[in-house]
């Protein structure tokens, strides 16, 4: 997702040059330096709360689009401090923002152009709020929000459990990913029967109990409360998209599952994404094993397809995998291929069919000189699968939301759609697009899945009452370099032909952590995007007690002095 605006009003501003630091290597995420608040420039926050550590850290989110110098950011040791920091920050009007891995693209936690941070304190999550526990007699893991996503999958597997689906990265915290609904790629292949625990969902429709800092009218201060799924409270909380402050979930897990992961770079884009009913479709895939991702580099002839299956036991040709992230090819690259990044962003776009070929050729050859091209082992090894390390990109992100029946015909459109306009762009010597297409299917937030009866509100996932026949959702993503010419312009055309073209037999959501929103001047500036058309989707089809506005409403009823909100949270739920 980009947040660029245009050239000409920005210039080569310092923002603009660590996009280019994060697009060209790994080196700009060194963790930044800490600086304490005694040793500080600048006055720190009034009457800060002693015995919790406070300091000043750049913050910059993944792809380099958002970078800020010198954010207050503090370091609470348990879930009391939070509470404390509430408090305080409400009395002296600050304002709190969770801060995990800040594995993320979108302006939740501090705007675009760092114009909210002066009055802002980071609260670091993942340093002490850390603590995992597994009850093997209920299947249930208790994990505060920093605790990483590796940690608890981990903690699960030593256990006997384990989940369905997860994001592919596991240095996100568990808080980062509830509050964006975070997803992986499952629906149950053909003839599937789901196993006792799991969905086919986001993590947030795993919750159980979730506790929060909310405001208690009757002492007129903060305080933590735990509610349990069915409350009211949680509808909000499970997927509250930046405006709450969670420290510790309850997650429903079950038995873990063995699986197997198939890659092949040998199907053709025009036989895997056609409009058709038979051959090698993602369709096929989808039904014969039910966990699919399509990544298709633009200007190449065949995507890379990931095909996840369970199997019990070890297939003949698989080779066992006993830890996670396999594709070291992807999360270690070359140098040429920052060296042509760094070219196609500052000088040379039309070398952008060549940084095309060139990643095809590093997954075609990774795969198999490093035997993972068909991989077995315990779910959490094969389910994450991307570090830290990898090519820094920005990403948009939609979810839609439509029948199983109908997931070949979205993604044909969508393919046939993306590639003519690639072709268009290049006929005009324009490459916006120099990153991969990433295609994948999950089940919707069915809270039965897990013994429930709310859903998480603000999910992208949330089923419609008034369309039971939508059963599944298609994650569409976009990659470019950060700093791409005319990739916003793209994007934002992309965007408008999204909502137009699925809107007489399906549903378009935003994927919160991503890129959406777009004009010309960049992501999240569509005020019509978002005033109106994504607020439009979460109250269609859903009483008005259970619907966008009665979750905003709630939120609010939880925190009214809007102390865990920022100037884009606000906007978004004004």
């Amino acid at each position: 997702m980009s947040d660029e605006t245009s050239e000409g009003a920005r210039g080569f501003s310092r923002r603009r040059v660590l996009q280019g630091a994060a697009a060209v290597g790994v080196a700009a995420w060194i963790p930044f330096e800490q600086i304490p608040a005694a040793h500080s420039a600048l006055p720190t926050p009034p009457s800060f709360p002693s015995g919790i550590s406070l300091f000043q850290q750049s913050y910059m989110n993944w792809s380099g689009g958002i970078a800020v110098d010198g954010v207050w950011t503090c370091t609470p040791n348990n879930p009391a401090d939070v509470v404390t920091l509430a408090n305080w920050a409400r009395a002296n009007g600050w304002r709190l923002r969770a801060k995990g891995s800040s594995h993320n693209w979108s302006p939740l936690s501090l705007a675009v152009d760092g114009s909210d941070a002066s009055k802002v304190v980071l609260v670091d999550t993942k340093t002490k709020l850390t603590a995992i526990s597994v009850d093997t007699s209920t299947s249930r893991v208790r994990v505060q929000t920093g605790a990483t996503m590796l940690a608890m999958m981990t903690a699960l597997e030593s256990n006997g459990l384990g989940i369905t689906a997860s994001p592919a990265p596991g240095d996100l915290t568990v808080g980062g990913v509830l509050a964006i609904d975070g997803h992986g790629t499952a629906v149950p292949k053909a003839g599937e029967v789901k196993p006792t625990g799991h969905t086919y969902g986001s993590i947030s429709n795993l919750v159980q109990q979730i506790t929060a800092v909310v405001w208690n009218a009757a002492t007129s201060s903060y305080v933590l409360r735990t509610y349990s799924r069915n409350d009211v409270e949680a509808g909000a909380l499970m997927a509250h998209v930046g405006r709450s402050f969670i420290t510790e979930v309850v997650l429903q897990a079950g038995a873990n599952q063995r699986l197997r992961c198939q890659s092949w770079f040998n199907i053709p884009a025009t036989e895997l994404f056609a409009n058709s009913t038979s051959g090698r479709t993602f369709a096929s895939y989808l039904n014969s094993a039910g966990r699919v991702e399509a990544i298709w580099f633009p200007f190449t002839s065949n995507p890379w397809l990931k095909v996840w299956s369970v199997a019990p036991s070890k297939p003949l040709l698989s080779r066992q995998v006993n830890s996670p992230y396999n594709y070291s090819f992807s999360d270690n690259l070359p140098q040429s291929i920052f060296d042509l990044s760094a070219q196609i962003v500052s000088s040379n776009p039309a070398n952008t069919p060549s940084f095309g070929d060139l990643n095809y050729n590093i997954v075609a050859a990774g795969l198999v000189t490093t035997l993972t091209y068909d991989i077995w082992g315990w779910s959490k090894n094969l389910l994450l699968y991307v570090r830290p390390s990898t090519l820094r990109v920005t990403a948009n992100g939609y979810a839609i939301v439509c029948k199983r029946a109908d997931v070949q015909r979205v993604i044909q459109e969508f393919t046939f759609r993306y590639s003519t306009r690639l072709n268009d762009y290049r006929n005009q010597g324009k490459f916006p697009m120099n990153g991969p297409v990433e295609i994948r299917v999950t089940g919707l937030d069915k809270p039965g899945d897990v013994g429930a009866t709310r859903s998480p509100q603000l999910s992208a996932l949330r089923p419609r009452p008034d369309h039971p026949e939508w059963d599944c959702a298609v994650w569409l993503d976009i990659l470019t370099l950060p700093g791409t010419p005319y990739a916003d312009v793209f994007y934002a055309e992309m965007e408008q032909w999204i909502y137009s073209n699925y809107a007489s037999y399906a549903d378009v959501r935003p994927e919160w952590s991503k890129g959406w929103g777009y004009t010309a001047s960049g992501a999240w500036t569509s005020g019509p995007v978002i005033d109106t058309t994504v607020p439009k989707t979460f109250r269609a089809g859903y009483p008005v007690n259970d619907n966008w506005d009665s979750g905003r409403a709630m939120l609010d009823i939880l925190d009214p002095a809007r102390v865990f909100s920022s100037a884009f949270v606000d906007r978004l739920l004004l």
